[in-house]
């Protein structure tokens, strides 16, 4: 019994290697170098669905890329359409694992959000993703394949930002978030500047100094949430193993800007000595604050900080001179807060330890 050799996924692939693969293969069956660098521009920046699509490219030679390689396809099992214009969708992956992208349209900008795990282990309480637990981790064509899917839509969405805030934790899935990164930032792929993408994490301090090395704008955002260890812990279990002291002095490390992301909880961490505290960390590695109001539906028994209490709050920052904005939430009626919908389709589970899925890789 013979088995049929497996397809190289071109979408695993950073755009100037799945280039020189193709411009390769176009040689060795004679059809000229340059047909290679045809079907590269095809992956990305104007993708098709499929090989047999490439109608710029000689019908037998489609059947010979289609016998080589592989072009995965993202199943889109929902979607939804808030009347913010704001669009959630469920993608369905090849094992049956769900994963969710978002789009958060904002006169001329629209910014993807987009998952990096499926699940996550990190068991946030305030978050509905963790919820579900951890599946795994997604493949870079999983991950970038989100944005080519949304880009093939009958009616397509072209991102201006594209932020890794979906499902997961970005920086536990390195190895593959780093091809993404590249993928999405090179003209040869998306063509998105790099200042326009943004990498949110908890603070996976291996993670941010991997990313600290890449030469790049890319924009850095720490889910802070808590402005002392004690309380931080009781919200963020991962805060045991890269405690606040650690992630600030990686804060100011890094050599671009970084957001301090702070979800109000009513009572919780929304008081002013909070504020005065979230300001010193601020402080001393020049953040700028982005409060996030509790999106209804999230996770725990958690309440909402008001209008008026996320404003008090804020002008505490400003007269510690720290620069703060307060995040609109977007798509409150199809519930859009992360992992919403995904739990919805799914039973729970008992969730990983957050040690149990893989260690964060550098490059």
């Amino acid at each position: 019994m013979t088995t049929e050799p497996l397809r190289v996924n071109l979408l695993d692939l950073a755009p100037a290697e799945a280039e020189r693969v193709l411009r390769a293969f176009a040689e060795s069956r004679g059809v000229g170098a340059y047909r290679g660098g045809q079907v590269a521009r095809h992956l990305w920046t104007k993708p098709v669905a499929s090989f047999a699509l490439m109608t710029d490219l000689p019908l037998t030679f489609r059947d010979e890329l289609d016998a080589a390689f592989a072009l995965p396809r993202l199943a889109l099992a929902t979607e939804q359409r808030s009347t913010d214009g704001t669009r959630k969708f469920l993608f369905r992956l090849h094992d049956g694992q769900t994963i969710e992208t978002v789009s958060i349209p904002d006169g001329n900008r629209v910014t993807l959000c987009i998952s990096s795990q499926a699940g996550c282990a990190l068991q946030c309480s305030f978050c509905a993703t963790g919820l579900m637990g951890f599946a795994r981790n997604l493949t870079a064509s999983e991950i970038a394949g989100q944005v080519r899917e949304l880009a093939l839509l009958p009616e397509p969405v072209s991102p201006t930002n594209v932020v890794f805030m979906g499902m997961g934790e970005p920086m536990m899935n390195w190895k593959a978030v780093q091809v993404v990164l590249t993928i999405l930032n090179d003209p040869a792929g998306c063509g998105i500047g790099a200042r326009h993408i943004t990498v949110s994490t908890v603070g996976v301090l291996p993670g941010i100094e991997a990313m600290a090395q890449r030469p790049e704008q890319f924009r850095l955002a720490i889910s802070v949430h808590a402005p002392s260890d004690e309380l931080r812990r009781q919200l963020m279990p991962v805060n045991i193993k890269f405690p606040l002291a650690r992630v600030i002095e990686a804060a100011a490390a890094f050599s671009r800007r970084v957001t301090f992301e702070y979800v109000m909880l009513s009572g919780v961490n929304d008081q002013p000595a909070h504020a005065a505290e979230l300001a010193l960390l601020a402080t001393q590695c020049g953040a700028f604050v982005n409060l996030i109001p509790l999106h209804p539906g999230g996770a725990g028994s958690y309440l909402p900080t008001s209008a008026e209490g996320i404003q008090r709050f804020a002008s505490v920052l400003t007269r510690h001179g720290v620069e703060v904005a307060v995040r609109k939430s977007r798509g409150t009626d199809i519930a859009a807060a992360c992992g919403q919908l995904r739990v919805e389709r799914l039973r729970r589970r008992p969730p990983r330890p957050a040690d149990e899925h893989g260690q964060v890789e550098k490059p």
